[in-house]
């Protein structure tokens, strides 16, 4: 596949505003993923069963180490009768576990999500059991790839020195891990040797030695430092 070269005068992401749409599960207590249950009729018959092969049953649904619902639901029919035991892992572990879902869903809202996933999700909670957990295990992670390079698009969109712009396309260009890995490091390995760049640049424009030694004071100081004579400190011993 030929790679898309994506210039900063080509890009042009801006986002409207999203609105979230109501759920019961966004006011529900906080709850974990949970894996134990998926919201699907029982496909054992448990009529047979004896209490003590039940009890095994629901303890197995427990080490898989599920969420705050199906684990409340399951230790209270661990201290329930043969029925209690038969309804939970008949209909209890799935009505559970749909409510872990959409708490974790709700939860993933409440972070500082993008456009896609905030839509993906919102999507998800006004759908069905199936919905939410599709999100879950596939969606969610669509949607981060979507806001990921909508994330780089716009960096690219800045005034980006040439190693900003090389390792952006680069990750444009790669897999979503490769653009994951820009937003949380990439970029400020290229924004550093842009920076150091730029210093060098003034460098050799400015005849003063006081410029000069705060500029390459700067360049040893290291990332932070840079940084902060290219915004200020450069001004200040003009």
């Amino acid at each position: 596949m030929k790679a898309v070269r994506v210039s900063a005068v080509a890009v042009a992401a801006v986002l409207a505003p999203v609105v979230l749409f109501s759920s019961p599960a966004m006011a529900d207590g906080a709850a974990g993923r949970g894996t134990a249950a998926t919201a699907s009729p029982a496909a054992k018959d448990y009529s047979h069963m004896s209490v003590d092969d039940l009890r095994a049953e629901v303890l197995v649904i427990l080490g898989k180490h599920p969420g705050r619902g199906v684990t409340e639901a399951a230790n209270e029919a661990l201290n329930g009768n043969a029925a209690d035991l038969r309804h939970f892992l008949e209909v209890g572990q799935y009505e559970a576990q749909e409510e872990d879902d959409r708490v974790a869903v709700a939860r993933i809202l409440a972070k500082n999500t993008g456009r896609a996933m905030t839509e993906a999700a919102n999507e998800a909670l006004n759908g069905t059991p199936a919905d939410v957990r599709h999100f879950l295990e596939v969606g969610q992670y669509e949607a981060q790839e979507e806001d990921d390079r909508v994330a780089v698009a716009r960096i690219l969109a800045k005034n980006t020195g040439r190693a900003m712009t090389e390792a952006a396309n680069e990750a444009l260009n790669g897999t979503p891990a490769d653009v994951r890995h820009f937003l949380e490091v990439g970029q400020y390995e290229a924004q550093e040797e842009d920076d150091r760049v730029a210093i060098a640049r003034l460098i050799a424009k400015s005849p003063s030695e006081k410029f000069q030694k705060a500029a390459s004071d700067a360049i040893s100081g290291g990332r932070a430092a840079m940084r902060h004579f290219l915004e200020v400190g450069q001004y200040q011993v003009r």
